[in-house]
Parts: C-alpha cells; sequence; structure tokens
C-alpha cells in the first residue's frame, strides 16, 4: 500500500465519511440521535473519529444514515487496522507484509493442489513405505501395545512441553504422569502442564478409534485439555486480545479476525484433505494455527497434537518434536520461514523428518 493511499486512509476514516454522509443529505446531529436514540455527545464523537462505533450500533447507524452496512462494516474493520498500524515506524511495510500473509492463509485464493517439489515426492515415498511395514506390524495388544503408547506418550508430552520452557527433565514428567507425584523445586503449571498433555493424548488416541472428523470441536476439546486447572477461563476459547510471539518478526493477527480466519482454517482442511499427502496437510494444519495463534495460550501444543490428529487418522504412529535448543530454533525458524517470507518447503521437510524418525523408532521397538 502506498503512502498516498494510507494517507487518504488516515483522513478519510469512519467517523468522516458518516459526516459527509449526513450533511449530503441535509441531517443535523440531533437527526441522527432521534432515529438512534444514541446520544447526540456520542453522534459527534464517532463523526470526530473521537469513538468508534460498536458492533450493535453499525446497522443502526447504516439505517439513519442511509447507508449499506456492508460497507460501514468495511470501513470499521479498515480503520481498526490503521489504529493497529498508524503509530508504527513503517506502517507501510506492516501491511505490505500482512497482505501477502493474509493472501497465504484466504481459502478462495489457496489452490487444493499443493505443488510439491520432486524431492519432497521421495521423501514422501519413504514415508509411505515405512508406514505399510508399522501397518504390517499391527495390530499390537496387551502388554506390548500398552508399553508402547505409555513410551511416546511421555516422550511426547516431555519434548512438546520443553519447546515452551517446561523444566521437568523425562523421568520427572514420567513420575508426575505415571506416578501421580510431584517434584519439588518445581513450579505446580510445570506440573499441570505435563499431567494436562498426558490427558490430551489419550483423549485423541480415544478420539482416532471413533475416525472422527477433525472440526471446531475437536480443535477446542484439545485446547480446553491443554489449559485445564492453568487457565480455565480462556481454555477452549479463541482470544478476545492481542498476543504478540516473543522473538519472532511474525504479528498474529487481531482478535476481531480470529473467528473468520478460523472459519477458512477449517475450510482449508476441508479443500486439502482428500487432495494432498496427509503428512503434508498435518504440516499445514499445524503451522497455520500456529500462525494464527488463535488462543491466549497453548497454541504450540494444540498445534502439535492437531497434526497427531490428522497423522494417526491416516495411519501415522504418534509423532513428537524434539524439544532440546537446536530442534527448538529450528522449529521456530522454519515455521517463521513461512510465516515471513510465505516459503513453506523448510517446515514440510521438518515434519517428513520427524514423522519418518517416529516410524523408525516404532518399527526398531517392536
Amino acid at each position: 500500500m502506498t503512502k498516498f493511499v494510507m494517507t487518504k486512509y488516515f483522513m478519510m476514516n469512519l467517523g468522516t465519511i458518516l459526516r459527509e454522509q449526513r450533511l449530503a443529505k441535509g441531517k443535523k446531529v440531533k437527526d441522527i440521535s432521534y432515529v438512534t436514540r444514541i446520544d447526540q455527545a456520542i453522534i459527534s464523537k464517532i463523526e470526530t473519529g473521537n469513538r468508534t462505533p460498536t458492533e450493535k450500533q453499525l446497522p443502526i447507524l447504516a439505517k439513519a444514515y442511509e447507508m449499506p452496512i456492508a460497507y460501514l462494516q468495511r470501513e470499521l474493520l479498515i480503520q481498526k487496522v490503521i489504529d493497529v498500524v498508524k503509530y508504527e515506524e513503517l506502517p507501510d511495510a506492516i501491511l505490505a507484509a500482512a497482505e501477502s500473509r493474509i493472501e497465504y492463509l484466504r481459502t478462495e485464493k489457496k489452490p487444493a493442489k499443493i505443488e510439491l517439489s520432486a524431492g519432497i515426492l521421495d521423501q514422501l515415498d519413504v514415508l509411505n513405505r515405512l508406514k505399510n511395514q508399522w501397518i504390517a506390524k499391527k495390530p499390537l495388544a496387551g502388554t506390548q501395545l500398552k508399553k508402547l503408547q505409555e513410551y511416546f506418550n511421555i516422550k511426547n508430552t516431555y519434548e512438546s512441553n520443553r519447546i515452551e520452557g517446561n523444566t521437568l527433565t523425562y523421568q520427572e514428567t514420567q513420575l508426575v504422569v505415571n506416578e501421580g507425584l510431584t517434584i519439588g523445586g518445581k513450579p505446580m503449571k510445570d506440573h499441570l502442564e505435563a499431567i494436562n498433555h498426558a490427558e490430551a493424548i489419550s483423549y485423541i488416541y480415544e478420539l482416532i478409534q471413533g475416525f472422527p472428523e477433525f472440526d471446531k470441536r475437536v480443535l477446542l476439546d484439545i485446547h480446553r485439555l491443554i489449559l485445564k486447572s492453568i487457565d480455565g477461563s480462556n481454555a477452549g476459547r479463541y482470544r478476545s486480545v492481542p498476543v504478540r510471539i516473543s522473538g519472532s518478526e511474525h504479528i498474529p493477527p487481531q482478535p476481531f479476525l480470529v473467528p473468520k480466519m478460523m472459519e477458512d482454517y477449517f475450510a482449508h482442511y476441508q479443500n486439502i484433505k482428500e487432495q494432498v499427502h496427509p503428512v503434508i496437510v498435518a504440516a499445514e494444519m499445524h503451522e497455520r494455527l500456529v500462525s494464527i495463534h488463535p488462543f491466549i495460550d497453548g497454541n504450540g501444543r494444540t498445534s502439535r497434537l492437531v497434526m497427531n490428529v490428522i497423522l494417526m487418522k491416516h495411519g501415522y504412529p504418534i509423532t513428537y518434536l524434539k524439544g532440546d535448543d537446536t530442534s527448538r530454533l529450528k522449529y521456530y525458524n522454519t515455521l517463521e520461514k513461512v510465516q515471513v517470507e510465505n516459503d513453506p518447503v523448510p517446515f514440510y521437510e521438518l515434519i517428513i523428518e520427524r514423522v519418518r524418525a517416529s516410524l523408525e523408532e516404532h518399527l526398531e521397538l517392536v
């Protein structure tokens, strides 16, 4: 967006548009106040840009000013965007980057067929062969199955929480989850994160047995388990406040954009789930959820569990991303390549690498 356009929008805010429309119709502020039952002082503040109309007031104002509601909704959204960026040093650059990212996330502009390089297709072929070997080993039962699931559940919980800064060691995580012990000197939040994550994995196993569709209900159930007893008021709910990701150039969308972007998120899943290799679908839904950042907290853990819902639904074993410093940095860097540069290839390759490692480890253990 050019500086000319930015300047135009700063000058022509929603209040100015309403005022010019009122004057064009030969109406006075008291006329608008009478029709809308909104105090004249509030109408004046809206017209001077000192007050933003609420979503409930907008349809009433549209009728009183004789303007299309869709037009006013659009102008209100533009005003909200301007209010966010107008005091930044480089608003044009911010808007240009945001426009590029929104184009990436918009379902309408995203083809069902995702173009993949020959190298990635070769890697996916390797996964297909390994998955067939894994399926041939099943069905496992009894003690063998229980021990295998227990090992990978703890490993997944430990590594996923470690990425987010949880201080419990692998052994401590195992003691907290399986033995119910309290580790001295470790925060209670770390204990709850371990218990909650393990419970969320158990939920996924139960879910997969019923061959469910991945949808909003499943997503919110997973997130509700992740934040249970940690932040009950926000568990299983989209955020209503802006958030920033520490150390990242990516700025998640404003809260008023989240519900629509999540609608697009699930529409995108429906669009690609039958057309694209399931490992790529899992990677896509993982990355997009992290990038939209729809929750106050727990986005990373929830995204990695969503990835596993999709993988396990298609016959892959549960997969974890490693949480050591080097692996975590690589994870964040590949996410940012998508978020900032619209380049998903490094992230696809990372997920393929981890799914392959999980398949090989499962095959080795059985």
